[in-house]
């Protein structure tokens, strides 16, 4: 067993193995087509105790730890699943809630959200701003017991179905990133709309659209924390989101081995099967030895997270280093597969267009590097 995960942690695996084999993998082709998991998967999932789990039962969730979320993130991962937006909304959306909201805001958005009823998202990046959240043009200027919210927000994982999301703004123009606030947007309110479900070469199965704000008038209530204070709170979670996504490369890169393996046994050219040339085998012996690195230095950091003290470098480096061997690696095991590599119908296919994001989002690989090189 993994030193960084408890027996707890793996007996809880069965459950979500199972749910995910039951009630996502038969399922996920379709929702590739259609762009999006329908929220009926949502509500089983809370029924099964997918969501939330690391949030306090208190709130709905399932008392658990980080441990717990990273079974559920490995589990999907394991399958190529890679529609269900469930970690953004158990593990980044719900901490926000959890950290920074009030006991009110608690009980009203977590609860819901832990039974499936709310789904969650959260909105940073802008139009032309990519990673430069300083450039941030939305802004929430106060009225009364309201703020009135102008501004637009796109790549928003689990935008269209979204219920709530928790916003980055400007509530003072004129401070920088001292003038940043996060306020909670619940769906329905005058003057906020969802665009239409963005065409990505991968993630096919992730609802990502933009979210428009024209003088949306949201209760002063709705904000999370403190008013100036949500660049600090973005930065200060930043280090389990790089966490997350690092977390899904040594799956993938387990899984498509498997797969590569089993398909090169079964495939012959030249008058023999494609594994039996040495070829082959020393490079799947290669990917074996690099993947295994890989999971060692992601378990490493897990551990360090149950302990708090994963910092900010180190999280730039697991992200840095698994997601570039991720793309490396799948894209090596793809050539394996000849032709039929380039065909969706293969996992491999999938594994690579699906991968490539994996050095964009949650900070991109270039401001990785800019991260570690600051502590030189």
């Amino acid at each position: 067993m993994r030193t960084a995960l408890r027996e707890d942690h793996e007996h809880y695996r069965d459950q979500v193995r199972k749910f995910v084999q039951r009630e996502i993998a038969p399922y996920h082709q379709e929702w590739e087509k259609a762009g999006i998991v329908p929220r009926e998967t949502w509500l089983k999932a809370g029924r099964d105790g997918l969501l939330l789990p690391a949030i306090p039962e208190e709130y709905g969730g399932g008392g658990g730890d980080f441990g717990h979320s990273i079974v559920v993130i490995e589990e999907l991962m394991r399958v190529l699943a890679t529609g269900p937006g469930f970690p953004l909304h158990s593990d980044i959306v719900a901490p926000y809630l959890l950290a920074y909201g009030t006991e009110e805001q608690r009980q009203r958005w977590l609860p819901p959200m832990a039974r499936g009823e709310k789904i969650g998202a959260i909105a940073m990046t802008e139009p032309g701003t990519g990673s430069d959240l300083k450039a941030m043009r939305t802004t929430a200027r106060r009225d009364g017991d309201h703020y009135v919210i102008n501004g637009a927000k796109t790549f928003i994982t689990n935008g269209s179905n979204s219920d709530l999301v928790i916003l980055a703004c400007k509530t003072d123009p004129e401070q920088g990133t001292r003038g940043i606030s996060l306020i909670v947007v619940e769906a329905g309110a005058a003057g906020y709309t969802k665009g239409p479900l963005l065409e990505k070469i991968g993630l096919k199965a992730q609802d990502t659209c933009e979210l428009f704000f024209d003088a949306v008038r949201v209760p002063v209530g709705n904000l999370l924390g403190d008013e100036g204070k949500g660049f600090g709170y973005l930065m200060h979670q930043l280090a389990q989101e790089r966490l997350m996504v690092a977390t899904r490369s040594p799956v993938v890169m387990e899984a498509m081995l498997e797969e590569t393996v089993n398909y090169t046994r079964n495939r012959k050219a030249f008058g023999q099967a494609i594994f039996d040339h040495q070829a082959t085998r020393f490079k799947l012996a290669e990917v074996k030895a690099r993947a295994t690195a890989c999971r060692v230095f992601v378990d490493h950091c897990i551990a360090l997270h149950f302990k708090q003290q994963l910092t900010s470098e180190m999280a730039a480096m697991v992200k840095l280093y698994a997601t570039e061997l991720q793309g490396q690696i799948v894209d090596e095991l793809l050539q394996l597969h000849g032709g039929y590599g380039f065909m969706r119908e293969y996992p491999i296919a999938r594994a690579f267009v699906d991968s490539r994001v994996q050095r964009i989002y949650g900070g991109t690989s270039e401001i990785m590097k800019e991260i570690i090189s600051r502590t030189l």
